[in-house]
């Protein structure tokens, strides 16, 4: 009874750092204090700017979906163009003026357009920049699918939604999901779009200059090994993919005049071993489609599948871990999550799994848009 009772008081005894910490929270929950907190010359401002960072949070949901609307009815491709008065836009575009004005002026207001005193709508730097994006106004566009599985945020998070986005995504269940050639299609554009700033960040801190054959593992249409040729011509490639993905990256490579560069093999790396002859072997955006699991396989398939010395380079958005990072932990975990089977991790949590692989000189690359790609480089010692 004694060891009983000291069991219940240490559960419900507070430390008095937790005890402080909830003293302050209630503090700032008082609307008293949130009153005076506002008048006071020395707190009004920091008031003024978490009540802003809180209205941001409420108003987030029409802010994406005014960033929808403007990219499915391509205004940002058209003011790429032209500026254009609200009345030509409005029957470009089959919106009625007054609504498309709410429109615009949200646009305006998020900062990705601007009114001319002459009445034309142009973009901003930031909406140039969201039309000249690879990629970015079509996962934009797709993220309706997102949204339908979010629309009970509640049943998601206990995971009694069946997800729509586990669907527009089937290849990561395994190879037979990527058999339809719409799905695979829809797939390997919408990558091959977005991989080109992961290659531009991967590449700005990765060193290949001692590579002798690099094999991109889960390489899709070879958008990355495409990048990897234009920055190290003559580097020999080998390229690893399911069999109806892995084809779209001859035809990439034969564009390109390539093709001698580029070995393809075609398989699933759930199935079996890797193949050999690589002394780098890239996994870019792989590892966050999968469960830990098939991640540890993977990465033990890797190990063995490299020489001693060779290397693993892995880049892909990641978690902030023990300091959350809103891309990563506000949205790609949350995305991971609808598509039913991958998981976002933190650098940390993927240099624990490589070095449970075998892999040594595990290290963080300052890649410079984290909110893009993170990247990490293991190394095979023996």
């Amino acid at each position: 009874m004694v060891d009983a009772n000291l069991s219940a008081l240490s559960y419900t005894k507070k430390s008095p750092q937790t005890r402080a910490s909830s003293r302050f929270a209630r503090l700032f929950a008082s609307r008293r204090f949130q009153v005076w907190a506002a008048q006071f010359r020395l707190t009004r401002g920091i008031v003024r700017r978490e009540g802003e960072a809180m209205f941001d949070l409420v108003a987030g949901f029409c802010h994406s979906q005014i960033l929808q609307a403007l990219v499915k009815l391509n205004i940002p491709e058209i003011l790429l163009t032209q500026e254009m008065s609200l009345d030509a836009l409005a029957t470009q575009t089959a919106v009625p003026s007054d609504r498309l004005k709410v429109l615009l002026s949200g646009g305006a207001a998020l900062g990705l357009l601007k009114e001319r005193r002459s009445g034309h709508y142009a973009l901003t730097r930031r909406g140039a920049a969201l039309a000249g994006v690879p990629g970015l106004a079509d996962m934009i566009a797709h993220h309706e699918v997102l949204y339908r599985d979010l629309a009970d945020p509640v049943a998601f998070f206990r995971g009694d939604v069946s997800t729509e986005l586990a669907d527009f995504w089937p290849y990561v269940f395994g190879a037979d999901a990527a058999s339809d050639p719409n799905i695979t299609s829809t797939y390997s554009r919408l990558m091959a779009d977005s991989q080109v700033l992961v290659a531009e960040d991967t590449l700005a801190v990765a060193d290949l200059n001692s590579v002798t054959r690099l094999m991109d593992v889960g390489g899709g249409s070879g958008a990355f090994l495409a990048a990897v040729a234009a920055e190290y011509p003559g580097l020999p490639m080998s390229l690893f993919d399911l069999p109806d993905v892995a084809p779209a990256a001859t035809d990439r490579f034969s564009e390109l005049g390539l093709q001698d560069q580029l070995t393809i093999h075609t398989g699933s790396f759930r199935d079996g071993a890797l193949p050999l002859g690589a002394d780098m072997i890239s996994l870019i955006r792989v590892l966050y489609d999968h469960a830990d699991e098939t991640v540890s396989d993977l990465l033990d398939s890797v190990y063995a599948a490299l020489p001693a010395g060779g290397r693993v380079l892995i880049s892909e958005p990641m978690t902030g871990g023990d300091t959350p990072y809103r891309p990563g932990d506000a949205y790609f975990a949350l995305y991971c999550m609808a598509m039913r089977t991958g998981k976002a991790r933190s650098k940390d949590e993927i240099a624990q799994m490589l070095q449970n692989a075998g892999f040594d000189g595990v290290r963080v690359l300052p890649a410079p848009r984290p909110f893009v790609t993170s990247v990490i480089e293991g190394v095979r010692s023996i």
